[in-house]
């Protein structure tokens, strides 16, 4: 299967936000940007968690005020992995995960047998030191330009929002009325960038699928509020909608356990990840058996290689020497319908329908749309 290279450097999440400080003709120094933007006093940034171009093209009919957005080179993609903690973490760094080091859903704490989840994160981990950089929220700001993140109020001081978003004024906002009236206040400062956050279509396609007829609602209830928020701003202001993955459906046909599977479990210590895309870290000197036994068990349906490989591959940018431990020794990103759970380690994965975090070009793909 042909996996969707990322495309750093050119028209991945990490661009968005360089791109968005030229058009606002405060160009943040150092950032090699290939995604052109029309030239505005004000811009706001409206991420869509969950919506893949190409699901946005299947579905257009539910959507159409996006759809009218959708153009030959109105795409982007994500990162590897396609998930939403290293997502969020590369648009609001502009950098790749190999520099920012939110590197899946999970990964290894180095040193440790434990695993950090960035969604829910862990107080024992500093997320300013987890993720040191300065993000390209608070270089904007500091250049002079007005930033705010428009987001539910749960998230406020989170690890992820402090690893992804510091250096932008926070104003907490639960429904859609409230968050498009804090995106016009915000928007009036000039120049300004305003990021406006919806969860609501994610969630619904992990537990009803991107084929539901929940997500198709849903995808319209987006689409209105998308509208809605371009005719409750000012002709000057921009809105760029994008996304930070697609998703996927994955059957239980689809599916396989390792905690069921003879061999599976031989020489990972710990395994990371998610279902459609693994971290496996390996037993001194197992690295090898455990290429060889996923290899076999999984065939064509997945590929999985050496960190040494995915690395060479680019497939997280360059990456720091601090970042490196957090990667598996393997890693297994998945072909097809593939979800490669734990029945004993994630078991509520196994309850959800739609996943994400492989290089399918359905998780991959991501829309850029200018209204």
């Amino acid at each position: 299967m042909t996996l969707t290279p990322p495309a750093y450097g050119d028209r991945s999440l990490a661009d968005v936000l360089p791109s968005v400080a030229r058009a606002l003709g405060v160009p943040l120094d150092g950032h090699p940007v290939g995604l052109e933007l029309p030239s505005a006093p004000s811009y706001v940034v409206f991420l869509v968690d969950g919506l893949g171009a190409e699901l946005l093209r299947r579905h257009g009919h539910a959507a159409p005020y996006l759809s009218s957005l959708l153009d030959g080179g109105s795409t982007g993609t994500a990162g590897v992995p396609s998930t939403t903690a290293t997502s969020l973490t590369s648009l609001g760094t502009g950098l790749a995960p190999g520099a920012h080091g939110l590197v899946g859903f999970t990964a290894r704490i180095p040193g440790t047998d434990r695993l950090l989840n960035h969604l829910s994160w862990d107080k024992n981990v500093d997320a300013l030191e987890w993720q040191p950089h300065e993000t390209a929220f608070g270089r904007l700001s500091r250049a002079g330009a007005h930033v705010t993140s428009v987001n539910k109020r749960e998230f406020h001081g989170s690890g992820l929002t402090l690893a992804s978003q510091r250096g932008a004024a926070y104003v907490g906002a639960d429904r859609v009325g409230e968050r498009i009236a804090a995106t016009v206040s915000a928007s009036a400062h000039h120049p300004s960038l305003t990021y406006v956050y919806d969860s609501d279509l994610d969630w619904t396609g992990h537990k009803f699928g991107v084929a539901s007829t929940q997500w198709l609602q849903q995808l319209a209830m987006v689409d209105a509020e998308a509208e809605q928020m371009r005719e409750a701003l000012p002709p000057s202001t921009r809105l760029l909608v994008v996304a930070d993955h697609g998703m996927v459906d994955s059957p239980r046909e689809g599916r396989v356990d390792v905690d069921e599977v003879d061999g599976m479990r031989d020489g990972v210590s710990l395994l990371g990840g998610e279902a459609r895309f693994r971290h496996l870290y390996c037993a001194a000197g197992a690295v090898d058996d455990v290429v060889t036994t996923w290899r076999e068990v999984l065939g064509d349906r997945a590929t999985v290689l050496t960190r040494e490989d995915a690395v060479g591959r680019r497939w997280f940018g360059s990456v720091d020497p601090g970042v490196l431990p957090r990667l598996g020794d393997v890693m297994v990103a998945c072909h097809g319908d593939l979800g490669v759970m734990s029945s004993r380690d994630f078991a509520y994965e196994d309850t959800l329908v739609g996943l994400h975090g492989s290089l399918t070009s359905t998780e991959m793909l991501i829309p850029i749309l200018v209204g």
